[in-house]
């Protein structure tokens, strides 16, 4: 059977009404995912986790902020739904529900992924030109990239380091105890190497990134931290080739940014010994997998 088409039987002027107030919410949302990414930075939203409802004065001081800013971006997020207020009274109140969602000691912290709304918005330009002439935009050009992604990783890879990934995997815990090759790729500042490293001292870990500003971060943390068995190096995962080096490779979150994943995911495949094991996540905290070289 020919697969039909939905009819909108809607006409010309309603159609082109309900697509109008479809552009004014995407105005709306991207402007009040730039206020949330500001009240995450400031600490806004973690102020407010703690106060019961609050004058947008004594918010400013529990947040050691310039009230004046303070009461325009109350207003935003009052008028965003996120945050209560309670005009006889001039207070605000940020419920716990969304506090939930919103702050670093919530239980998902989604106004740090908002971060990405506002970094990728400064190189506009720079892919405005690339759209005309080709090429690419230089990760030095994303200013706060590798932070945001940082604490983006710290919460979702992280944290489930070694309650839900690393299982993923039976007897890989007694493996790393004794003492394996382990790989990272686009490790950005590897913190999950960092905790790895120090969990399992046996194991010798290596990180890849593209990157050398982040390379560098990730150095001077492993210096600071006196860990002997983990070293860093600038990349490019299309160029590695390192065959049968490593016991274990993870990837998290870099398949899909890849240029050319078929060619990543082959140098990663080389990588392996036989019985290797390739770790990766894809698109989400609920995404992991393990795959086994043959």
């Amino acid at each position: 059977m020919e697969p039909t088409m939905a009819v909108d039987m809607r006409t010309g002027v309603e159609r082109g009404a309900a697509f109008e107030d479809r552009l004014l919410g995407v105005v709306n949302s991207a402007s009040l995912a730039l206020g949330l990414s500001i009240g995450h930075r400031t600490g806004l939203l973690d102020a407010m986790a703690g106060l019961e409802p609050a004058t947008s004065e004594e918010i400013a001081a529990a947040s050691r902020l310039n009230e004046r800013y303070v009461r325009e971006w109350l207003g935003a997020m009052v008028t965003g739904g996120i945050v209560d207020y309670s005009p006889s009274r001039k207070l605000y109140h940020l419920p716990p529900e969304h506090a939930a969602l919103l702050t670093r000691n919530g239980e998902a912290n989604l106004a740090a992924i908002l971060q990405y709304v506002p970094v990728l918005g400064q190189v506009e330009d720079r892919l405005v030109d690339c759209f005309r002439h080709g090429g690419g935009v230089g990760y030095e050009h994303f200013h706060r990239f590798h932070d945001v992604m940082a604490e983006d990783s710290a919460q979702t890879v992280v944290a489930a380091l070694f309650d839900s990934i690393l299982p993923l995997a039976p007897g890989l815990d007694s493996r790393l105890t004794a003492g394996i090759d382990v790989l990272d790729v686009g490790c950005g500042q590897g913190r999950a190497l960092v905790e790895m490293a120090a969990r399992y001292p046996s194991s010798r870990f290596t990180g890849y990134d593209l990157s050398r500003e982040v390379i560098g971060r990730a150095r001077q943390d492993v210096k600071e931290k006196g860990l002997a068995n983990l070293s860093f190096e600038v990349r490019d995962l299309e160029l590695m080739r390192d065959d049968s080096a490593y016991d274990l490779v993870t990837g998290f979150d870099i398949v899909h940014d890849q240029r050319r994943p078929d060619i990543v995911l082959r140098n990663i495949r080389r990588a392996l010994r036989t019985g290797g094991l390739f770790i990766f996540a894809s698109l989400g905290p609920d995404s992991f997998y393990a795959l086994r070289r043959a």
